[in-house]
């Protein structure tokens, strides 16, 4: 039995760092895997029984980094007040080591040749490295020791260099030969003071930045969390007290009020409202809500009084499963994420190496060992990885938040890269592209009506289907007492049979009825054509082995259905429809839509070999439909998107959860998954572009170490703003 365990982590500064933590808990007794998320300072273990916890920890540690579990019951992990505090503690720094830098820059440029300048630089100068660079060299010397640099290790070591020589010529030279020296000169009097306190001072500008960004992209989640009601009206012998939402339990009764949230999923005892439920599906219009209906908590009730049993509380309510959703989307990793992995894993020893290289060889060449340290030191600033480490991320992060406001779930990172190469998609008929709703429309029989509509809808009326339900429905509208059946039995995709009266009925497709040995098919082809010419689903209906008569059922089309087909076909992407009913009826529903394959006929476990014959073909697809009744079309396509609701937001097939049954959030839905994806593209070629290019310019001197910080912050920084954009994406 394994067990899936999270995890905050702090200490993480880069790619390299999730990498290694990535690797090490890998590797401990118990771990079967495990993923860490840079940008969302997490680690997910998936662990059996012999897992030690504190072993995981002590391990984490060893490395320089510290691991803290998260309670199951934890709902919403504070990311964002994380970020905003570390991004407050970073600009605290940044603001001492800026007023210390300032001086600095002024006395090594333009500032008196006075003998104290060199002495006043390296007193200021040790204060910004020592004092506000502490987080880099304490987090290096655990590196060092574990034999496992990573980015922190860059700025320390290139600082400390810097700091290092310009103390060292200051003491042996003296402060008479520093102020008196030229920035070439072959000497080596040239002191970098200035430059090891910008570096310092810069990079903590990037940090601050860079957390500010990603807690705005973390913000999805958090105002989700924000939206659940502050108070609680429980209603109690008929006493109503305000009790905190946390305190209820299923089974309460509580009161809410127009204007008021209501504070946990459950179902309406009395009254009639509408409620806006737009946090949980993105559709805007209300929902009208009565006796018998579920609600769910942080929806919105907008007129009446309604009275509410409370069915789930807390963790379990829809919210919070749409929250558990998009974190686990978030802790996911795109497969495109393995090759940046690939490279952080090398990145950081690769580049000190590179800098001890370039430092000997202006030493050979010029015989400059100011310039040549100072050459090196801009090799190990501007190869920082950061940007690399955030840019698939930050993307995912940003872009799965942006599908909850929408009422999409993505339920892994994969479906970002997958939804690029969809080119055909799949929509089943009944509930997706249609209500989902029957009505018994049309009846033809040559038996007295009444008595008719009593032995069908009679065995129909034991049936769970929906057109067994409008069939049962349609009879009692029109006054007739319905009775149980005896000998019942349903076959899925087929019909029904049972005893009614002591007569024989059975109802269902031709075929179905065929397999009966039912007499009397051929003579109602002709009635059954021409009621299927409405469009409508059309089935027969056979008492005591004779066929008697022809029902048909409605299920009107939603608003939105040609629409989402038209928009589909506007990104050159195919679509197709599969039904249960007839190929007439499902002609004339494709046709009426525009869908471009109409595959008729099915039983429900054919959708999934239909959609493999498209597969076989060459195509990339991706269905559309209930998440109970086509699992397996579900899980066989390219890629799944199943129509939930506030109940069962948590459906197991499937890639995607559609929040609520507009067939437009589909071309939302992959809308966006591409836009996330091209996002991911964009920042991971702005990383890699950045560090190509970067590293041979400071090898051949053509960036000094202060701007090469200021390059290597704007990086980052640069990469987390290009992912806030998909926040205003509107597909």
């Amino acid at each position: 039995m394994t067990d899936t365990i999270r995890f905050d982590v702090e200490g993480m500064t880069c790619a390299s760092c999730a990498v290694r933590i990535e690797r090490v808990l890998g590797k401990q007794e118990g771990v079967e895997s495990a993923v860490v998320n840079f940008a969302g300072q997490e680690a997910r273990a998936t662990v059996g029984n012999a897992a030690d916890i504190a072993a995981l920890r002590a391990a984490v540690d060893r490395i320089g980094y510290q691991i803290t579990e998260i309670s199951p019951d934890d709902d919403r992990r504070p990311i964002t007040e994380r970020y905003n505090a570390e991004a407050a503690a970073q600009l605290r720094r940044v603001i001492g080591a800026a007023v210390l830098s300032a001086p600095i820059m002024w006395l090594a440029m333009v500032g008196p040749a006075e003998l104290w300048n060199p002495w006043a630089q390296f007193i200021l100068t040790s204060i910004v490295v020592f004092w506000f660079g502490a987080q880099f060299h304490r987090a290096t010397w655990k590196q060092l020791t574990s034999l496992s640099p990573a980015m922190d290790t860059l700025i320390s070591v290139g600082t400390l260099t810097a700091w290092a020589y310009s103390t060292w010529v200051l003491f042996t030279k003296g402060a008479e030969a520093v102020v008196h020296s030229d920035h070439l000169d072959s000497g080596g009097a040239h002191v970098f003071f200035e430059t090891a306190a910008m570096i310092i001072t810069l990079i903590l500008l990037g940090r601050f930045f860079e957390a500010r960004a990603k807690g705005q992209a973390s913000q999805a989640i958090a105002r989700l969390a924000e939206l659940g009601a502050k108070q609680a009206r429980l209603l109690s012998n008929g006493t109503e007290s305000m009790v905190d939402p946390l305190e209820l339990a299923p089974g309460n009764l509580v009161v809410v009020l127009p204007g008021e949230r209501i504070p946990a999923d459950g179902v309406v005892r009395s009254g009639r409202s509408g409620v806006d439920e737009s946090m949980l599906t993105g559709e805007s219009v209300a929902q009208t809500k009565t006796a018998g209906d579920e609600v769910y908590a942080a929806t919105v009730n907008q007129q009446g009084r309604l009275e509410i049993e409370v069915t789930q509380v807390g963790p379990n309510t829809a919210l919070s499963q749409i929250m558990r959703l998009v974190e686990d989307a978030q802790a996911t990793k795109a497969p495109v994420q393995r090759l940046a992995d690939r490279v952080s894993a090398v990145f950081v020893p690769t580049v000190i190496a590179i800098a001890a290289a370039v430092l000997i060889a202006w030493l050979v060449a010029t015989g400059d060992v100011g310039r040549s340290v100072e050459y090196a030191v801009a090799v190990l600033i501007i190869a920082c990885p950061c940007a690399l480490g955030l840019a698939t991320p930050t993307a995912i992060m940003v872009g799965s938040g942006r599908g909850a406001q929408k009422g999409v779930l993505f339920k892994n990172a994969e479906v970002f890269e997958r939804a690029r190469d969809v080119d055909t998609v799949v929509f089943d008929k009944t509930g997706t592209l249609t209500r989902g709703a029957m009505t018994l429309v049309d009846v033809d029989t040559d038996m007295d009506g009444r008595e008719f509509l009593k032995l069908i809808g009679s065995v129909e009326a034991a049936s769970e289907h929906p057109i067994g339900k409008a069939v049962a429905l349609g009879a009692e509208e029109q006054d007739v007492t319905l009775a149980t059946p005896t000998d019942f039995e349903s076959v899925q995709g087929k019909g029904v049979i049972g005893v009614v009266d002591g007569r024989t009925v059975a109802v269902g497709t031709p075929t179905y009825l065929t397999e009966l040995g039912v007499d009397g098919l051929a003579d109602w082809d002709r009635r059954l054509a021409a009621v299927e010419e409405s469009g409508n689903t059309t089935f027969l209906a056979a008492v005591d082995g004779q066929v008697s008569g022809v029902l048909a059922v409605a299920d009107s089309l939603r608003e939105s259905s040609g629409d989402a087909i038209a928009r589909l076909h506007r990104d050159g992407i195919r679509t197709a429809m599969l039904t249960g009913d007839s190929a007439r009826v499902g002609e004339k529903v494709g046709s009426r839509l525009g869908i471009d394959e109409v595959v008729a006929d099915l039983l429900p476990g054919d959708k999934s070999s239909a959609i493999q014959q498209m597969q076989a073909d060459g195509q990339t697809v991706a269905f559309v439909g209930d998440g109970i009744n086509d699992s397996p079309a579900l899980t066989v396509a390219d890629l799944g998107m199943a129509i939930g609701s506030g109940s069962d937001v948590a459906i197991e097939s499937g890639d995607v959860v559609l929040m609520s049954g507009d067939p437009a959030l589909s071309v939302t839905a992959i809308r966006l998954a591409r836009r996330t994806f091209s996002t991911i593209k964009q920042n991971l070629f702005w990383a890699f572009g950045y560090n190509t290019a970067a590293i041979p310019l400071a090898a051949f001197g053509f960036l000094n170490p202060a701007i090469a910080a200021a390059a290597m912050a704007f990086s980052s920084v640069s990469v987390v703003l290009n992912s806030l954009r998909l926040r205003s994406y509107d597909a």
